[in-house]
């Protein structure tokens, strides 16, 4: 049996599939705007399986980093075609950062070979009264606003990037699974870079698994992994001493970056006094090509 610091780890692996990534850097006057900018973008958008498109926030950008000497956010906004994520950028960038005050959006993925033309389909909005122009040798709009004028980078990057990496916290209780999700949130956000957790605060209580056992859905209710069915179903994967499990998921720019957060947030997590396992979401290699092993995450023999 796997262990880490005294806590059982299920020999599994989170299974993870590609989607294509964008990736935006909002900046604004003060911090507050920028994040204020960054949350209302990646609203509604924690799974894919109902959402309109994956997407959080990956971190705050100092002003000596940004193109326009503003404290800037990173945020990532996933999808499964090009075409949608186009959308969705234009959507998100369009209605939840143009519309609040003092920001601008440029390009966190210069050197990708993809292409979106975001801003130039936004321009559009000045109503012909737009303006081309370069900021920090980018190429911009200058978009005039109520408020005085909205600058977007002409077009952003998309890269193949890597969705779904997970893990399960199995715990005693509610209060010591909670406690220990909320650890591995703020290690990952401390400590990761090139990720997103897309469920609300990073932490995700509703597991899904593909296809349903009675009805006609593309996911329902994670079934194995629900203690108050664990008395009752023949296929339960929760042991008799969990009451609460919680998960963990996790989106990034490549597997490796990915893997890495997995292993800070389960590191966090099994600090917490009452938590009995770390397990991980996978369908037997249906679901996605990638895989990411607990065992070579934490690096255990």
């Amino acid at each position: 049996m796997l262990r880490y610091n005294g806590v059982e780890i299920e020999d599994t692996f989170a299974e993870m599939f590609p989607m294509w990534a964008g990736r935006i850097l909002i900046t604004a006057d003060n911090e507050k705007w920028a994040l204020t900018a960054a949350r209302t973008a990646t609203g509604f958008a924690a799974s894919i399986i109902m959402s309109p498109a994956e997407a959080g926030i990956e971190g705050m950008v100092q002003p000596n980093k940004t193109p326009d000497g503003r404290v800037g956010m990173l945020i990532q906004i996933y999808h499964t075609t090009r075409r949608d994520l186009k959308t969705q950028m234009s959507l998100r960038i369009g209605q939840c950062i143009m519309t609040c005050p003092t920001t601008a959006a440029f390009d966190a993925l210069p050197e990708a070979k993809r292409r979106l033309k975001v801003g130039r389909s936004l321009r559009l909005f000045g109503d012909g009264f737009q303006k081309r122009d370069t900021v920090a040798g980018r190429k911009v709009w200058r978009i005039p606003v109520m408020e005085g004028e909205f600058i977007v980078e002409d077009n952003f990057g998309a890269i193949m990037a890597v969705a779904s990496g997970n893990f399960l916290i199995l715990a005693e209780s509610q209060k010591a699974g909670f406690q220990a999700a909320e650890e591995a949130v703020e290690a990952i956000s401390q400590k990761a870079q090139g990720v997103i957790m897309p469920f609300p605060g990073g932490i995700c209580r509703s597991g899904s698994k593909v296809g349903s056992m009675k009805y006609k859905l593309a996911a329902s209710t994670n079934h194995p992994f629900c203690p108050k069915l664990k008395k009752i179903l023949p296929d339960s994967q929760v042991p008799e001493n969990v009451n609460s499990v919680y998960e963990i998921v996790i989106n990034g720019l490549n597997s490796k970056v990915v893997k890495g957060a997995m292993a800070e947030g389960i590191k966090a997590a099994v600090k917490v006094p009452g938590v009995v396992k770390i397990s991980a979401g996978n369908f037997g290699g249906k679901l996605g090509p990638f895989r990411a092993y607990l065992k070579e995450v934490l690096e255990l023999e």
